[in-house]
């Protein structure tokens, strides 16, 4: 590997369950794009904490954010990127040998040589959360492009409670106070961010006319647009959390609400999330929804009962 860190890295950010992943395989599936099939989830505490791990010109102390990146995201590093064998003293000496003395090229060191050795020139994170966070990403590496994906809440509310366990998303109310705090979060980096720094695309445009939504995010990114985007390689893990991925785009995998939520499930969210529904283009289904007084108590009671599940239970068991 040669020390040159790769410039422009991509963030794909938004609420949980819509569309990320999919947006994540195709892109990665471009020539230059290098993209790990999970999330990092380590820039975050590595770069705030950073004070923690002392002269990183240390071999050790290099040694020891590799490892709490293994800590914070073991599946990430361990199997998610698909260039390189994640060894912690190796990479420790290689980056110590190559000047990174930073949180920040740490970073980059790690998913640059990634990209290197698949023979790609830049590198792709997607880790929804992120969207909370943009000011720090762009404080990492301002020349971060980051793409804001938005599916309909009531659509990711349904997703969602399906893996709430894996989410740690209980109810309606708590998916609509999710979503609509990410989705808030990414609309607000649009006052800071400069013109060539923010894209924003809806779930619904991208699935129901994939090559003339990923040319407009190719032109964004710079890119040439490449077929094997539009048909890019189909996951083949039967555990997959995103089983959509082993199968051809679905361009009616929209308006689900509509059918499998019950009428009080759609008042509680739009009663929620309805102003950001609205922003978003998305109509509602009630002119004035409201969660009454004691709709409001259950479902806070019924969000820290689950965490208190989750807590004693679930993870005594593990």
């Amino acid at each position: 590997m040669t020390n040159q860190l790769l410039n422009s890295p991509i963030f794909i950010v938004g609420s949980g369950r819509s569309g990320t992943t999919l947006l994540q395989r195709m892109l990665g599936s471009h020539s230059r794009i290098s993209s790990p099939t999970g999330e990092s989830h380590f820039f975050i505490p590595l770069y705030v904490n950073q004070n923690k791990y002392g002269d990183l010109s240390k071999v050790e102390n290099v040694k020891n954010v590799l490892e709490e990146m293994r800590r914070i995201s073991r599946e990430f590093v361990e199997e998610d990127l698909h260039g390189i064998e994640f060894n912690s003293s190796k990479l420790a000496q290689e980056f110590v040998d190559n000047g990174y003395n930073s949180i920040i090229s740490i970073i980059n060191g790690l998913l640059s040589k990634n990209a290197y050795e698949e023979g790609k020139q830049r590198w792709l994170d997607k880790t929804p959360y992120y969207v909370l966070h943009i000011k720090t990403i762009l404080e990492m590496y301002p020349d971060a492009q980051f793409i804001h994906i938005i599916r309909d809440g009531r659509d990711c509310a349904l997703s969602m409670l399906e893996r709430k366990f894996d989410l740690k998303i209980f109810n309606t109310y708590h998916a609509a106070y999710t979503w609509s705090k990410y989705v808030n979060a990414g609309h607000a980096a649009k006052s800071f961010l400069p013109a060539n720094s923010y894209f924003e695309i809806k779930y619904e445009d991208l699935i129901s006319d994939p090559e003339t939504n990923i040319i407009k995010i190719c032109d964004y990114l710079g890119e040439k647009l490449e077929p094997s985007m539009i048909h890019f390689k189909k996951s083949q893990d039967p555990k997959s959390k995103t089983p959509l991925l082993s199968k051809s785009l679905q361009s009616t995998n929209t308006g689900k609400w509509r059918t499998k939520m019950n009428s009080r499930q759609i008042r509680i969210f739009e009663s929620l999330a309805g102003n950001t529904l609205v922003r978003c283009g998305y109509e509602l289904s009630s002119p004035h929804p409201k969660i009454n007084f004691f709709e409001w108590i259950a479902s806070e009671l019924h969000i820290k009962l689950c965490h208190f599940y989750c807590h004693y239970f679930l993870n005594k068991n593990k």
